[in-house]
């Protein structure tokens, strides 16, 4: 029998997609599947992942789910063909945001919603007739990080799997809302009185019921493993993460090469390989055309292509780019993304006040990022912090050379460019800088530039960028290995239990909770599947 895995996640590309998250889901729940793995992913069923999955069909009714009841549809990714499970709840997922609303507020209830969703996946875990009962559960992020609590709570003998995508991001919620989710009390009191506690300053952290909870833990990159356990990095979990050291591991994402491959790609003006990259110098002239700069086939052309915030440096970028354009009178920068909106604003008018140098298109759209990766020269990646990065891996694929923060998975998959030191033009793939100061990044993206100058030592760069593996199969040899330890060592299903409190408090309990969830707190070892028609 195969190992079934279900993943947890609350997007997956192209079913729904505000990130690398989406990303790294759907490309590595098609790894799995190519090695063999019976898996399927489960997540909400917003309308647009109704609307593009295909062969979608009612599995089951779940009651009393902390936000009510829900319906469980099968269907497929209509790229991959790999299995997802749809939770149907319209009263909380039939929404214009994932996360947040038009104006770029947190969703009131997304506790609920997101707690329903790992409830679901307990109830899985537990058995569901005509879906296959999982061996390892492998929930993603905050958004899924209750599933592992949930299965302990409901005596659930899969294994769980947790993994931090970005611990910048914890999930963190009212405490008087544990009782409504079924969070036994003594794992609300504070930590320093039950190590299982979810409590974190005060709050009920969903992170945290993911890091303490979950058998395995691992993050996207060996690097970031290892700054998540300093104060530097840890976002205040540092010392949960020391605690649980023994289970934390750093796995560093791939991309889906199908998917990003310029000898294929249908978004792009001209396909180009490593052997032959002269499609570059159409897909750039593409590049400049969108973007509303001089067509000039000479000029260095960086892409900025990330979410406009202070991790990203944005705001660091901003204060740099005048410095580079007043200082090298060819150079050009397309930018990508969205995110603050003083950032956003930032970027318009850099592009007002250098116009045919600075193009800017603010949102996020999937053609046009991969003629941003395949047009450009240079990817500018500043990061103050990056758990994996994908962006980085996208642009080497297409031969646009990265200049990076040399931080988290950044630093792993990035080679520094060293040419007067033993690490030269042999193994080197883009540049890397420390700090996160203006002229850090005008000084890196000045030695690329140098380089850039130099014909040999680009295309040197450009080959061995173009010929990385940033496939899944390493990354999936090393999940597998995983799943086989827990598998091997799972124990007798009592073991597994948490001990349930029977009394759970109501007190401070908000009112949009109390219209969420009705008078009934969830109890994660209850509840109904209903068998569909």
């Amino acid at each position: 029998m195969p190992l079934n895995v279900l993943l947890v996640a609350s997007e997956a590309f192209p079913l729904a997609k505000t990130g690398g998250l989406g990303d790294m889901v759907s490309a590595y729940a098609a790894a799995l599947r190519d090695a063999g793995v019976d898996v399927s992913i489960l997540m909400p069923a917003y309308p647009a992942a109704l609307e593009r999955a295909i062969d979608v069909v009612p599995v089951a009714r779940m009651t009393g789910l902390p936000g009510g009841d829900a319906r469980l549809l099968r269907a497929r990714m209509p790229d991959s063909g790999v299995t997802v499970l749809l939770l149907q709840m319209d009263h909380l997922f039939a929404r214009e945001g994932l996360y947040r609303d038009p104006q770029g507020r947190d969703y009131l209830d997304n506790l609920t919603r997101f707690a329903s969703l790992a409830a679901a996946a307990a109830r899985v875990a537990r058995g569901v007739r005509n879906v296959k009962r999982p061996d390892i559960v492998h929930a993603h992020d905050w958004h899924a990080g209750l599933t592992p609590l949930y299965m302990r709570l409901a005596g659930v003998g899969a294994k769980s799997v947790f993994t931090i995508h970005n611990l910048a991001f914890q999930g963190n919620h009212p405490l008087a809302m544990g009782g409504w989710i079924g969070v036994p009390p003594e794992l609300l009191a504070p930590a320093l009185s039950d190590e299982r506690s979810i409590e974190f300053y005060g709050l009920l952290s969903m992170m945290k019921a993911g890091i303490v909870h979950a058998d395995r833990i691992t993050t996207v990159s060996q690097r970031y493993a290892r700054e998540i356990v300093t104060p530097h990095f840890g976002h205040g979990m540092e010392g949960v993460l020391l605690a649980q050291g023994a289970k934390l591991s750093g796995i560093v994402n791939g991309i889906e090469t199908s998917v990003w491959n310029p000898a294929t790609d249908a978004h792009i003006a001209r396909p180009y390989c490593v052997d032959d990259t002269a499609g570059k110098q159409a897909c750039k002239r593409e590049l400049q055309q969108a973007f509303g700069l001089v067509r000039d086939p000479f000029a260095p052309l960086v892409a900025i292509g990330s979410r406009l915030t202070e991790q990203k440096m944005a705001d660091v970028v901003v204060r740099a780019l005048p410095e580079l354009l007043e200082h090298y009178p060819r150079l050009q920068f397309a930018i990508l993304g969205q995110g603050e909106r003083g950032l956003e604003h930032a970027m318009q008018e850099l592009a007002a006040a250098w116009p045919g140098r600075v193009g800017v298109q603010i949102g996020y759209d999937e053609h046009c990022a991969h003629m941003l990766h395949a047009g450009a020269d240079i990817l500018l990646h500043g990061s103050r912090f990056e758990p994996c990065g994908l962006t980085q891996l996208y642009a080497m694929r297409y031969g646009t050379i990265p200049v990076a923060s040399r931080v988290g998975g950044l630093a792993d998959t990035i080679v520094d460019y060293a040419p007067h030191e033993s690490r030269d033009e042999d193994c080197a793939t883009g540049f890397l800088f420390d700090g996160d100061q203006s002229h850090d990044v005008a000084q890196a993206l000045g030695r690329a530039l140098a380089a850039f100058m130099q014909p040999s030592s680009w295309h040197a760069l450009q080959r061995n960028a173009m010929s990385r593996d940033s496939g899944w199969k390493a990354s999936t040899s090393n999940y597998l290995a995983l799943y086989a330890e827990l598998v091997d060592a799972r124990p007798a299903l009592a073991d597994t239990r948490v001990r349930k409190t029977p009394g759970r408090s109501r007190t401070a309990v908000s009112a949009e909770a109390q219209r969420v969830r009705g008078d009934e707190a969830f109890n994660p070892g209850a509840g109904e599947i209903v068998l569909t028609a």
